[in-house]
This record gives structure tokens, C-alpha cells and sequence, in this order.
């Protein structure tokens, strides 16, 4: 798992050096394609339940799994999630990045910020033994202190030989509460923070793009995480 996650993260830094306005999110996933079988290793979305690209671009309102396409040109002021997933050896890993395009508002980067933060949050103190809803609490109490809603639809997972395995790990929860987390355990906490409600949709048109409801925007940012007995080591970054 610790060469998939070096792939994914090694993925998401060179997307970051060659995202910019004027781009297609289908340039962008070209992008991850190349740089992951470059490796030796596999996109783990590419085909995952019928999803056609190598990574989800999601683009301002659109929360995750937003489908690369030719269709959607990166303007000036953007926030853009990458969400990948490289599969070596028989094993993943799994993260993603809000990217900032041009001159973005300080209202979205302040998004972006905290968004991040959040997942600093989580894994403060986090080791075996730790409730799993403290992650959730951590992430909902520090979001919503800054004025933003957590996303309740859709949550982080455990990883491992597949890329979606238990457990759920929510953005939101109660503390004290959950399964304790144990030593090696692999699990991906990614706060998806919105600027305004917590409420999303799902896009008919094609089944994957989750959107907020109120069309403003949404942020994302996932590490894989190893619990240890006396910590949490971030595989991803």
C-alpha cells in the first residue's frame, strides 16, 4: 500500500504543476492516466461500477465524482477536486486535492483552506483505539464553526485490496461513539465541506455528479491513513 500511495500522491502533485484555466477536466484526467500508468499501476476508478475515466474533476458546485469531459474548459477562478485511486500489487491508495485556478475569490480559498484543515483535524490524536465518529466530530465541529455545512451523503472508507471497504468513516458524528480503530488498520478520511448547505444532489444526466443544492461551492481533500498504537501515519502525502 505505501507504493500505490506514493503513485497517488505523486499523481496529484504533477496534476498541480499542469492545472490551469483553458484545460479541459478531460485533459486533466489524461493527466492522471498517464502519470499513474507510468508507474506500473492501475486507476482504480477507470471502469469501478461503470465510471469511465481514470479520475473524478469536480468542478465549483460539484461535490465529487464529477465525470471528466471535453465539455468542461477550466476558467479563471476555478476550484477544482481531483480524486484518485492507483491500484500496485494487488493494493490501493486512495486521495484527492481541491486545486485553485488562477485568481480565485478569497472566499473559495478560505473553503479550500479550511477544508484541508479539517482533515488536520481529524487525525489530531488519532491512534488505535480511537472511537471512529471522533474523526467525524472533529472534521463537523471544525467546518461548521467556520461557517460551512458537511456533506452527510457520502463518506471516507477503509482501503485496502479494494478501494471502498469498511468501515464508513462520516465527516460527521457523535464523540465517543463508533468501532475502535485498531493498529493496522487503512482507512481514507475526506472532509467534503460546502460553502453553504450540507445538502447535495445527484445529477440525472449521468448518474455520478453529486452537486450542492444551493449551487454554491464544495471542497475536498482525502489522505489514506494507517492507524498505528501510538498515531496515525498519512500514506498519501
Amino acid at each position: 500500500m505505501r507504493e500505490s500511495c506514493r503513485i497517488v500522491k505523486e499523481t496529484l502533485d504533477f496534476v498541480g504543476k499542469n492545472i490551469k484555466a483553458g484545460m479541459t477536466t478531460k485533459e486533466v484526467d489524461d493527466l492522471v492516466y498517464r502519470y499513474i500508468t507510468s508507474c506500473g499501476a492501475y486507476p482504480s476508478s477507470l471502469g469501478y461500477e461503470g465510471f469511465p475515466a481514470s479520475a473524478c474533476v469536480s468542478v465549483n458546485d460539484v461535490v465529487v465524482h464529477g465525470i471528466p469531459s471535453d465539455d468542461i474548459i477550466l476558467v479563471d477562478g476555478d476550484i477544482v477536486s481531483v480524486d484518485i485511486t492507483a491500484e500496485k500489487n494487488g493494493f490501493n491508495g486512495d486521495a484527492a486535492r481541491t486545486f485553485l485556478i488562477g485568481n480565485v475569490s478569497e472566499e473559495k480559498r478560505r473553503l479550500v483552506k479550511v477544508t484541508e484543515e479539517c482533515f488536520f483535524k481529524a487525525i489530531e490524536g488519532l491512534r488505535a483505539g480511537t472511537p471512529l465518529y471522533d474523526i467525524g466530530y472533529a472534521v463537523q465541529t471544525y467546518a461548521e464553526a467556520n461557517g460551512y455545512g458537511v456533506v452527510r451523503a457520502l463518506t471516507g472508507h477503509g482501503i485496502g485490496r479494494d478501494m471502498h471497504e469498511e468501515p464508513a468513516v462520516p465527516n460527521f458524528g457523535r464523540r465517543g461513539t463508533g468501532v475502535r480503530l485498531k493498529a493496522g488498520m487503512t482507512i481514507c478520511i475526506e472532509p467534503m465541506i460546502n460553502m453553504g448547505t450540507w445538502k447535495v444532489w445527484q445529477d440525472p444526466a449521468d448518474g455520478w455528479t453529486i452537486r450542492t443544492m444551493d449551487g454554491k461551492s464544495s471542497a475536498h481533500y482525502e489522505n489514506t491513513v494507517l492507524i498505528t498504537e501510538d498515531g496515525a501515519e498519512i500514506l498519501t502525502l
